[in-house]
């Protein structure tokens, strides 16, 4: 264990030397621009900084509880733009938070199941229950398309008092596209390996100028296999009109509709036998150790499974201005996801792998023992009420923020029957035309169903003190109610179990920011958040569970110091921070008397920098190096290795992409990304890795303007064809490959 930690130390103080080497003569050009500039008229600076904003850099979050700009919010917050992914050829959420390190989908699953939505993991801890949408939140498990999206927010450190219950560690927030008062048109057309088939559109018209009345109308469908699987597949449409009334007034109204279809075949992963750190499950079968690795395309499920979701999202929003000093907005939404899965799940443990004839690795087998299903419907309605004030109190200037929520969330998940078996798969050369028999996919009569009621109130006030200084606090009140209904079969008997959770959840926000120029800052901040049981509408009455009604909830708290730095005339920004998060009231056995109680701890610390925006005129970049160390403060050790760390959480992380104009017409850019080994959790599982290793990706873009209207986008991805581990289950018997080089011609229209 100690030539592991001293690598990854090495690894750390090298990627930060090597982000601070590329930054600081960016820094030092920028200042003598800066300071070159310093006797240009006035006019001039003015015309410049209303031309600050650029095609990667943004100045502010989207949320009306983020009143100032980006350089002055004391947090790390950022934004990433839709020119930004675009540019890169990301079509999932997933695949657009690689722009910000450290964050990504690193846990499989557990139990044969594969995580089929977004499960996102930020700074330790999984972020997946805290994804919102314009503010509001998101439900169901759903893999998210960006092609009706204009950026996506990523807020770090606990977000309990902007939106309440949710991850100890940050939210993401995706800006929908909307209609606007401009006559615009455009298309892409993407083709690309493994049979990728894509087609967008975006057209938006002005229906009545006089009156401020607008349509946007997006639309998107794919066909897609994946370039380092057999079978998987991912096809989905979906169609997103937007309304716009009264745009060019005091009042405005925007009247949206989502509706996403798709019908993919879900991704089990492929077993771990023959990676590092693998060895045999059966102490019977040790040369097992020495086996070669499978083909990373390797399908072992069937060709039968499948992965149907239909979600549906209407929104209404009005925004109201009674003064300049004084703004009403408000949202209403409701929303459904139904989804319906079925995964032929197996499993590499000794009692399911079968070796026949030990000389003859052809003849091994791995059992397809359990089809894993899901049967969920899940559904939100919200209203969300802001009132932004500004005003002064002698010598201090007040932007107060106050508002009210109320959101009912359901979810209904039904027992299903006769899933049917398969004969076991050849390790090598599995077959997932082998037949089905007994599938039926009847519903049992068993449900769990369960309803969260939440009512809000916040209010935030940043103050300032002349120039320099900025003060902002905010606190939220949430009243959470939960009623869970468990209907079980027990030998062909319905037996029910009711839960119950009602819960008060306090959590503030406090923040001193110092403003040495006009384009930095530096700032101290501290803020909580919450999480209770039946949050995610898991609940269980064991005592060794987080998720018993009887328990308080989660609890963590953020303490971060940093620093904010606009340069270039304000086109590129640099920040830097120091975070700690604290997470209390996990739930752990006494050694003595065995009971359970909540006196488990868990820490992140860390510190990330991060550079978005432009160099030049022609030369954009987004970057961003995080370093986090992490330990379990109180309680038993979470990793398969033992190590003090948490699971599914690279120690380093490294993200960046730069794009170039040669010319008018030629554009050329890449990207690199670096993730730390992960740790996988432990669930006594014998023989498989207890972690995964580290790994460099490169990618490479080249863009041609054919016309004024028309574009080619080359993407190369994965150009080394560097082969990784994506992500693990928990028992580490199953992991996803990273995808190996492939790549995408779009060609984009604009009318």
């Amino acid at each position: 264990m100690k030539t592991i930690t001293s690598r990854k130390h090495t690894q750390s103080q090298l990627m930060g030397a090597a982000l601070a080497t590329v930054l600081l003569p960016f820094a030092a050009h920028a200042n003598e621009v800066d300071n070159a500039a310093g006797d240009a008229p006035p006019a001039s600076k003015v015309e410049i900084v209303g031309k600050a904003e650029n095609a990667f850099k943004a100045e502010h979050a989207s949320s009306p509880k983020y009143t100032e700009k980006l350089v002055d919010t004391a947090q790390t917050v950022q934004v990433i733009k839709k020119e930004l992914f675009e540019q890169q050829g990301a079509l999932t959420l997933t695949e657009a938070l690689r722009n910000t390190p450290g964050v990504g989908a690193f846990f499989l699953g557990e139990n044969g199941n594969t995580n089929t939505g977004d499960a996102i993991f930020m700074r330790g801890f999984d972020t997946s229950g805290s994804i919102f949408v314009d503010g509001a939140r998101d439900v169901g498990s759903i893999s998210r398309d960006v092609f009706n999206l204009e950026q996506i927010d990523v807020v770090k450190g606990p977000a309990g008092t902007d939106n309440g219950r949710g991850s100890p560690t940050g939210s993401v927030n995706l800006v929908s596209k909307t209609a606007h008062m401009g006559q615009a048109a455009s298309a892409a057309l993407t083709g690309g390996s493994a049979s990728q088939k894509r087609v967008t559109g975006d057209l938006n018209t002005v229906l009545n100028a006089e009156r401020g009345i607008a349509l946007r109308l997006n639309v998107m469908a794919q066909d897609a296999g994946n370039p380092g699987r057999d079978v998987v597949n991912h096809q989905r449409w979906a169609v997103a009109p937007s309304l716009g009334f009264g745009l060019n007034g005091p009042t405005r109204v925007h009247v949206d509709y989502l509706h996403v279809d798709q019908d993919n075949v879900p991704d089990g992963g492929v077993p771990t036998i023959g990676l590092p750190g693998y060895t045999s499950p059966d102490a019977s079968r040790p040369f097992l150790a020495g086996a070669a690795a499978v083909d990373p395309k390797n399908f072992y499920g069937s060709n039968s499974d499948y992965d149907k979701i239909k979600a549906d999202m209407a929104t209404a929003r009005i925004e109201h201005a009674f003064a300049p000093n004084l703004r009403l907005s408000n949202i209403s939404r409701y929303g459904r996801t139904k989804q319906d899965y079925l995964l032929t799940a197996w499993l590499t443990s000794a009692a399911n792998f079968r070796t026949p004839v030990v000389a003859d690795p052809s003849t091994w087998t791995v059992a397809r023992s359990t089809r894993t299903v899901k049967d969920q419907e899940n559904k939100i309605l919200t209203n969300q009420t802001t009132l932004t004030a500004d005003f002064e109190t002698g010598a201090l200037s007040h932007t107060l923020v106050t508002g009210l929520e109320f959101v009912n969330e359901t979810q209904v998940t039904y027992g299903r029957t006769g899933l049917g078996t398969m004969p076991a798969a050849n390790l090598y050369r599995p077959n997932p035309a082998d037949p089905v028999t007994g599938q039926t996919m009847a519903r049992t009569g068993a449900y769990n169903e369960g309803e969260v009621d939440t009512q809000s109130l916040y209010a935030f006030d940043t103050i300032k003190l002349g120039e320099r200084w900025i003060f902002n606090g905010g606190v939220r009140v949430d009243r959470f109610r939960g009623a869970y209904n468990v209907v079980a079969l027990t030998n062909n008997v319905l037996v029910p179990t009711r839960f119950n959770v009602g819960k008060t959840l306090v959590n503030g926000k406090a923040s001193i920011l110092y403003k040495p120029t006009k384009d930095s800052s530096v700032y101290a901040m501290v803020a909580s958040s919450k999480q209770p049981p039946g949050a995610s509408f898991a609940v269980s009455g064991n005592a060794n569970s987080a998720q018993n009604p009887s328990y308080d909830p989660q609890e963590s708290t953020t303490a971060e110091i940093g620093g904010k730095l606009d340069l270039l005339r304000q086109k590129l920004a640099l920040s830097a921070a120091l975070f700690r998060t604290e997470v209390k009231n996990e739930v752990e056995q006494d050694p003595v008397d065995l009971q359970w109680y909540q006196t488990g701890r868990k820490k992140v610390q860390g510190v990330e920098l991060g550079v978005t925006g432009a160099l030049a005129s022609n030369w954009l970049v987004s970057a961003g190096y995080l370093y986090m160390d992490t330990s379990v403060d109180e309680g038993r050790m979470i990793t398969a290795s033992g190590e003090n760390s948490l699971t599914y959480t690279p120690k380093s992380s490294f993200t960046l992409w730069t794009a170039y104009d040669v010319n008018s017409s030629f554009k050329i850019g890449g990207g690199a990304r670096f993730s730390d080994e992960l740790k996988r959790g432990t669930d006594g599982a014998i023989g498989t890795p207890k972690y995964t290793e580290s790994y460099w990706v490169f990618d490479a873009m080249a863009s041609y303007r054919i016309s004024p209207n028309v574009d080619l986008r080359l993407n190369v991805y994965n150009i080394a064809d560097e082969h990784y581990v994506a992500s693990i289950n928990k028992s580490g018997y199953r992991y996803t490959p990273g995808a190996p080089r492939s790549a995408s011609l779009t060609a984009n229209f604009r009318f």
